[in-house]
């Protein structure tokens, strides 16, 4: 039980004493972060308590959203869901998984009215197969699409380019644009 301030002693005072007086007990010592900085010491908001769970917890963001926007997002990450599976059947099967959860919820709507429409499972295959024919997609480091040049080198090799694009030459054989149309207006001035 918590003892009462005695009436001629100050609230400050007392107060001091009994933090003394656990100190010297030990009571503060070994305490779950001690000699740890604090976490966060910029500006906190009014969800700053939201934010850290999540990151705590180690959990995606998506966790707050609501339930028809999750099914928004799943619909359409369906093709990228799908890519790996072995057959059309297994596709079809998880685009059905998708369309019984989006039918559920639009039975029993819960959170903001957000229209959500299932998934077509004909286009979703025809994705599928479509990327299982096309050839295999390059690294992230080539994604990025590049024009031949005429050395058969690509921008950004030692060619000295500094990894500009080279612009193709005009079919009537003038030269191409040097860039695009506003750095053009600005060298102008």
């Amino acid at each position: 039980m918590t003892e009462r301030r005695p009436d001629d002693v100050p609230v400050g005072n007392w107060v001091d004493q009994l933090i003394r007086a656990a100190q010297e007990r030990g009571e503060f010592d070994d305490l779950p972060g001690a000699g740890k900085p604090l976490r966060d010491t910029g500006p906190l908001d009014e969800d700053w308590w939201i934010r850290q769970k999540i990151r705590d917890e180690d959990l995606p963001p998506d966790v707050l959203l609501p339930p028809a926007l999750l099914l928004r997002k799943e619909v359409a990450g369906l093709p990228r869901a799908v890519r790996d599976l072995p057959t059309e059947a297994a596709v079809r099967e998880a685009v059905r998984e998708v369309n019984l959860r989006v039918a559920a919820w639009i039975r029993t709507p819960t959170g903001p009215v957000v229209p959500v429409a299932p998934a077509d499972p004909d286009a979703v295959v025809a994705g599928w197969r479509a990327a299982r024919e096309a050839p295999p997609s390059p690294t992230t480091d080539d994604a990025a699409p590049h024009r031949a040049r005429p050395d058969g080198a690509r921008p950004g090799d030692a060619a000295g380019d500094g990894g500009r694009p080279v612009v193709a030459p005009h079919p009537d054989g003038a030269p191409g644009p040097r860039g695009p149309w506003w750095r053009r207006l600005l060298r102008g001035r």
